[in-house]
């Protein structure tokens, strides 16, 4: 599934989904800040379930907007992955520090996230883009899902809940990278198989 780069098609200040995406990576220190500051109740709060609700709001948005408005760019297509990456990793990361996550699995939520993240960019550099995949997109709702449950305060005590929507969301993760590597692999073989 590799593409031709996509192009802009507007001021990143003027794109309303660009501006979105923006807010949410804007925003994403003061989800981090609620998560370390219910260290006692492992991150819950409700607050931070609140702000993480209405982030994963913005990212469901963004790309409808950019579409319906036309307002599809490069730009878009860098932040909206990148807002993801900060967003998820950041929260994981914050949940270890409170207890709230086992580190194993957000160490291979991690590995995944930076090893596409650089496969991406090698075929960037040779001119293409993987272009993201359905796989991926759900992989995000599915990560963002876990991260709620991780958060919303009646869940706190049932930690085996909080660990397997961790656990599926680490599934979805590996299995969406798989499908990146196997697109790359296609791109430089001839039958494209």
């Amino acid at each position: 599934m590799i593409g031709t780069v996509v192009h802009h098609t507007s001021s990143f200040v003027t794109n309303a989904a660009n501006m979105l995406t923006f807010t949410r990576l804007v925003l994403s220190p003061v989800l981090f800040w609620l998560v370390l500051g219910a260290e006692d109740a492992r991150g819950a709060s409700w607050a931070a379930a609140a702000l993480g609700f209405a982030m994963a709001l913005t990212d469901t948005f963004d790309g409808k907007l950019a579409r319906r408005r036309q307002e599809v760019s490069r730009s878009g297509a860098f932040l909206d992955p990148l807002a993801d990456k900060v967003v998820v990793l950041g929260s994981c990361f914050c949940l270890v520090a409170v207890g709230g996550y086992w580190w194993v699995p957000v160490a291979l939520i991690t590995v995944r996230e930076i090893g596409i993240s650089a496969w991406r960019s090698y075929w960037a550099g040779h001119g293409l883009a993987v272009p993201a995949r359905k796989s991926a997109k759900y992989k995000t709702f599915v990560q963002g899902g876990a991260l709620l449950v991780a958060v919303l305060p009646p869940l706190e005590p049932h930690r085996w809940v909080i660990a397997a929507a961790l656990w599926v969301a680490v599934g979805f993760t590996l299995f969406s990278g798989w499908q990146y590597l196997r697109d790359g692999q296609a791109a430089t073989s001839t039958t494209g198989a």
